[in-house]
């Protein structure tokens, strides 16, 4: 049972300010769909590719050991690497300058100005280069005013002129008209603005606003709202951006895809082009010295008239040719690396390409020469959008160093190692041509030159053959980024979202009153309701008193108000608690903490609806200070009680007044406010005053002082039966009737009875009161 009073209690605060908090509630939802009208949606674009990463037998087994070492980061860096260099001012640059993002078309609507991006109402051509246009920030009206006129205003002129005898410049706040097609001077340049023709045309009356931004300001805008993600060990990213026009969005995305694929592809074309310069140099090299030996070939058989070779004996033919190839292959190793030697000895830098796969057998220099080449084109793409303080590219340049070095000194152990192969057969060969002794010294000597003739012509070949497949490679380079998905924008925005949005109004328009009505209630120390007196104190509660509708502060004898019911219920309480009391009359006090609490008010009152019963009734004001009672009852209090107690020679009959309308009332008014009110209550007339009015009365009401303001009513407390404490609510604080209850407490005040007045029932305090002939009947939309 306690709990339901307790729930109520808490609940019912907020059920009686229902119209406020559903006002509230309106109100957040009608601001919410305000804003959902007039906000800037924005539409959400994705798309996914997929990284092409190195393959794992290029990587070499040194650098695999010290990752396994923790030397090198284990995850995939070549898709972070790929992620930053997209997310590069260089290509977001390129993106927006290509798309033309930095030149925006508003079109006026009823309700607020929307950007049109695929089909601009007009075309503006500028005049400028991009590196002028590009540092633009401006924004100017048109208004079209038929199919080839326009208003033009918001725009800086570089030039004057005079129009309808006016200058420009008074001109400019109104606007001034230009022909389609009319070169117009500005400080940026001449511009020429021509109209959209066909389905698109331009509309005559469209007022539309051209926002031209500078290239850095849109750039860091699509940077900062660029997302890039991936997972864990994956090559597959997805990127995603914001934008208020759906269409820029997805082209933002396909456009920054097509251009990374662009950046990568000529990353590549440079090792191609690095490898083909070099073959090229080697070629001519290679052709003058064939054209050499080649001569040398031709004078040795002219002076020496050698024209039959085929004299020689089969089998040391074969030997000898068996031989004479693997010298070949020998000789042409050891070219092929002085050349790569001299190469790297002379002209690379730590940012130069090296020629790869140039025709050295063995497998390590080319997997040397491919990753450095990785390395160098790493550093390179980093160095777009870093220095070389950047401790990722001290990094990178002191892996290349090592490479380099690496790679020296393989060429120089591989280099030995075909020249002791190549001596071994040189004396192979001298040990052949000895068995060849019929062979005349001048043949032996067109066998060198013809030797040194197919090395030449064999190495001729073998570059020619490389230059090709450079030129291949050159042709059918593919692109980085393989598209999964490809960039899509749905057509239902992200932001602002409506149902978020919708329910956030929902939620503040039902809590922010809830809140404020919570905090009101925190902070409110007032008395309320019969709750209220029962928690703070212990005094038996006699009954309450509701506000009053009127303005009527009496009640009649036929009354059927709330106030009228409650006074009847508080004198069936009193007749109860005094029933014991037989043969004289039952004397009530009625006193409150402070003034202005309705001690008065209630006093008068229940002396009537007492008398209303049939009782003799005496109303007796001992508030001498500031007497109220009889104000209500218009009766002059200029002569009462203080003319009684302070003249002896007046009688107790004299100052007894009976009320005009109600022959069961009587009324002994204050009289002359005096000078010593607590000295003249302590007389013995008072004693003398109740003994004589006893025996004639039913009841005998008093309206006394505030005892929380002076000790009157404690001078005469003795005299009470009951004593009944008036507490105004919404009106005296909870700290204040701790007043009341140490006068209980300590009993003070004989037989203590605290009411409770002035009780707001539309508020849901207090009992409620309603019967009679004509009760009031509850609204359907009532709570209490």
């Amino acid at each position: 049972m306690n709990q339901n009073t307790d729930l109520n209690g808490i609940i019912k605060p907020y059920l009686n300010k229902w119209k406020f908090i559903l006002l509230c509630t309106i109100f957040a939802v009608a601001c919410a769909f305000m804003y959902l009208r007039y906000a800037d949606y924005e539409y959400q674009a994705n798309a996914k590719i997929k990284i092409k990463e190195t393959q794992e037998n290029d990587k070499l087994a040194e650098l695999s050991r010290m990752q396994n070492y923790g030397l090198f980061r284990t995850e995939n860096n070549n898709v972070l690497d790929e992620i930053e260099v997209i997310r590069s001012r260089i290509i977001i640059e390129q993106v927006v300058k290509e798309l033309k993002f930095n030149i925006q078309y508003f079109v006026e609507g009823r309700i607020k100005a929307s950007e049109e991006y695929k089909n601009p109402p007009i075309n503006i051509n500028f005049s400028a280069t991009d590196s002028i246009i590009h540092t633009i920030d401006t924004t100017f009206n048109i208004k079209i005013q038929s199919a080839n006129n326009f208003l033009l205003k918001g725009i800086n002129f570089t030039e004057k002129f005079s129009f309808n005898g006016q200058e420009e410049s008074d001109l400019d706040d109104e606007g001034t008209v230009y022909g389609f097609g009319e070169s117009i001077a500005t400080s940026f340049g001449n511009i020429i603005i021509t109209p959209r023709i066909g389905e698109d045309a331009t509309k005559i009356g469209s007022n539309i606003i051209i926002k031209i931004s500078p290239l850095s300001s849109v750039v860091s805008k699509y940077k900062s709202n660029l997302i890039i993600s991936n997972q864990e060990m994956s090559s597959i990213i997805t990127l995603s951006i914001n934008d208020n026009v759906q269409e820029k969005a997805k082209l933002f995305l396909e456009k920054l895809i097509e251009k990374y694929n662009e950046d990568v592809q000529n990353d590549k074309q440079q090792v191609v082009d690095a490898t083909s310069e070099f073959i090229d140099n080697r070629l001519d090299i290679v052709s003058r010295e064939l054209g050499d030996v080649d001569i040398d070939a031709e004078t040795i058989q002219k002076t020496n008239k050698l024209t039959d070779l085929a004299t020689q004996s089969n089998l040391s033919l074969q030997s000898e040719r068996q031989n004479k190839d693997r010298l070949v292959d020998a000789a042409m190793q050891i070219q092929l690396i002085d050349y790569m030697s001299e190469h790297i000895g002379t002209n690379v830098k730590s940012s130069d390409l090296l020629p790869s796969n140039i025709g050295i057998s063995d497998n390590s220099v080319s997997q040397l020469t491919q990753q450095y080449n990785n390395l160098v084109l790493e550093k390179n793409r980093l160095l777009k959008n870093s220095s070389e303080k950047n401790p990722t590219v001290v990094n990178l340049t002191n892996q290349i160093d090592q490479l380099k070095t690496n790679l020296t000194q393989s060429l120089d152990n591989i280099k030995h190692t075909n020249e002791l192969n190549y001596n071994s057969l040189v004396t192979e060969n001298n040990r052949i041509s000895s068995q060849i002794y019929a062979a005349p010294k001048k043949q032996r000597q067109f066998r060198d030159i013809k030797r040194q003739q197919d090395i030449k012509e064999g190495l001729y070949l073998f570059l020619l053959e490389k230059r090709e497949e450079a030129a291949i490679t050159h042709g059918v380079s593919s692109p980085n980024a393989k598209l999964v998905d490809e960039a899509y924008a749905s057509g239902i925005p992200v932001a602002p979202k409506k149902a978020i949005i919708i329910l956030a109004a929902l939620i503040l328009g039902f809590g922010f009153p809830i809140a404020i009505i919570y905090m009101l209630n925190l902070l409110d120390d007032k008395v309320h309701n019969i709750t209220d007196i029962k928690k703070e104190v212990t005094i038996p509660f006699i009954g309450d008193i509701p506000r009053s509708k009127n303005n009527k502060l009496l009640i009649s004898k036929v009354d059927y108000s709330p106030k009228a019911e409650a006074f009847r219920m508080i004198r069936t309480n009193v007749e109860f608690m005094l029933q014991n009391i037989e043969n004289r009359s039952k004397i009530i006090f009625v006193t409150s903490t402070t003034s202005k609490e309705g001690k008065s008010h209630t006093a008068t009152n229940l002396a009537l609806s007492l008398s209303y019963s049939d009782k003799k009734v005496l109303l007796i004001e001992t508030d001498i200070r500031v007497p109220k009672a009889t104000n209500y009852l218009d009766i002059d209090n200029t002569f009462g009680l203080t003319n009684f107690i302070g003249n002896k020679k007046i009688e107790i009959k004299e100052v007894i007044f009976q009320h005009k309308d109600n022959e069961y009332f009587d009324i002994i008014p204050s009289g002359t406010i005096p000078p010593n009110p607590a000295e003249l209550l302590m007389s013995n007339r008072v004693k003398e005053l109740f003994e004589y009015v006893s025996p004639i009365y039913d009841y005998i009401i008093v309206d006394t002082a505030a005892i929380g303001l002076v000790t009157d009513t404690l001078l005469i407390s003795k005299y009470a039966d009951l004593f009944i404490f008036v507490a105004k609510a919404n009106y005296i604080t909870k700290k204040q009737l701790e007043l009341a209850q140490r006068m209980y407490t300590e009993k003070r005040l004989p037989n203590m009875t605290i009411l409770l007045n002035s009780v707001d029932h539309r508020k849901g305090y207090g009992y409620g009161y309603g019967y009679g002939t004509s009760p009031g009947k509850k609204k359907w939309w009532k709570f209490s």
